[in-house]
């Protein structure tokens, strides 16, 4: 990268607000850190904006030297009304503004920052607008959609997309076409070649009906696979999910077990210690375990829900369907797969994560997105 390039955003101050700062944020936090890091890389200034919540303090140390700014909620934390955060962001002299999720207050507090400031802000639903999503709670879309995120996606300078897919989505809901399409990064690739490690199977990720892990269990007592198969599952979740969860993982014997939230680098540890990662998932945005497996050479396992065609085309990955008896099917596939086809299959996931899903390519595309939208100057125009 030339210094030119990584200068490209020098001097500009670019806010980041989404609903959750921290673990709770799931994928989508994990999206605005990397977002965070790729303003830095090309020489901006990011700050992050968001709901306050009990994890937000604890997880800071994930944003680097990236500013934040949480704000307390009044009332329902579903709503997320955060009445001092559209004082915050004016206060802030952003020059642009990008939010990461729907749905909630904060939409509503970037259309305000936009109509007072005049200036662009972009939208990264994140997968929210899928059918799975939007068949759940519609009477709480229904009022959101009129009460405030239609004006916020019309009057938006750009709405992106992760995926081609979601860009349908997108249009098909709300009537707008012409999404600029950007996949998350993925880290930074290994070096080298992976040793093949032992007949692990492991899910990463929130615990949440969407992630369709129940089927996931029930799919590992079907398959038939060799005695030193384990499946290993760790995420977070609301305490209920939670419960279910550990209790179906306790019926289903030893080879199964469940471990909570891991970070850092136990999180790296456990899945450079897979053979493959799962992720059967009804719906997805695009799927950070997947890009930090294919970072360090871990295939996969996901349904076409995680929107991530390229692993299918490229080798990298196996797709298994959403029902018991298919992720079965899928399991039994992938661990009776010999040294040589797995291998393939980790080459694969590398090249894809040294290629299309790199944090330079990647960082470069946003870059000039953002140079763009700030060049042209407008934002907010049709804002209520």
């Amino acid at each position: 990268m030339t210094a030119a390039a990584r200068g490209e955003l020098s001097g500009r101050r670019i806010g980041l607000l989404t609903f959750a700062a921290s673990r709770l944020g799931g994928g989508v936090f994990e999206a605005v850190v990397a977002q965070a890091s790729m303003i830095r890389q090309h020489g901006g200034e990011a700050i992050i904006f968001a709901l306050d919540d009990a994890h937000f303090a604890e997880d800071a140390a994930r944003l680097g030297e990236t500013t934040a700014r949480a704000f307390p909620i009044i009332g329902p934390r579903q709503i997320g009304y955060a009445p001092q955060m559209v004082q915050g962001l004016l206060d802030a002299e952003l020059d642009l503004l990008h939010i990461h999720g729907i749905w909630m207050y904060p939409s509503r507090a970037g259309t305000l920052w936009a109509r007072r400031t005049r200036r662009p802000y972009l939208i990264s639903p994140h997968a929210m607008f899928s059918e799975w999503i939007m068949a759940r709670g519609k009477a709480k879309k229904r009022l959101a959609w009129h009460g405030y995120e239609r004006t916020s996606v019309r009057a938006a300078h750009l709405v992106h997309a992760l995926t081609a897919r979601e860009a349908a989505d997108i249009a098909r809901e709300t009537g707008r076409s012409g999404c600029i399409t950007i996949p998350n990064p993925g880290p930074v690739a290994m070096t080298g070649h992976r040793a093949i490690p032992g007949r692990n199977i492991v899910y990463i990720g929130r615990v949440h009906p969407i992630k369709n892990l129940h089927a996931l269990v029930q799919g590992w007592q079907m398959a038939q696979l060799p005695d030193d198969a384990r499946l290993i599952m760790a995420g977070w979740g609301d305490p209920a999910s939670v419960a279910e969860l550990t209790q179906a993982v306790a019926a289903a014997g030893p080879q199964v077990s469940f471990i909570g939230p891991i970070y850092g680098e136990a999180k790296a540890e456990l899945i450079a210690g897979a053979r493959f990662i799962v992720l059967p998932s009804h719906s997805e945005g695009l799927p950070m375990a997947v890009l930090e497996g294919w970072a360090q050479g871990t295939p996969n396992i996901m349904t076409a829900a995680c929107n991530l065609p390229a692993g299918f085309a490229e080798g990298a990955s196996l797709e298994c369907g959403a029902e018991p008896a298919q992720i079965a099917q899928t399991l039994t596939e992938a661990l009776a797969k010999d040294d040589a086809a797995w291998r393939a299959m980790s080459q694969a996931a590398l090249g894809l994560a040294r290629g299309p899903f790199s944090r330079e390519a990647v960082a470069a595309h946003w870059a000039g997105v953002y140079a763009s939208a700030m060049a042209d100057g407008r934002g907010g125009t049709d804002a209520a």
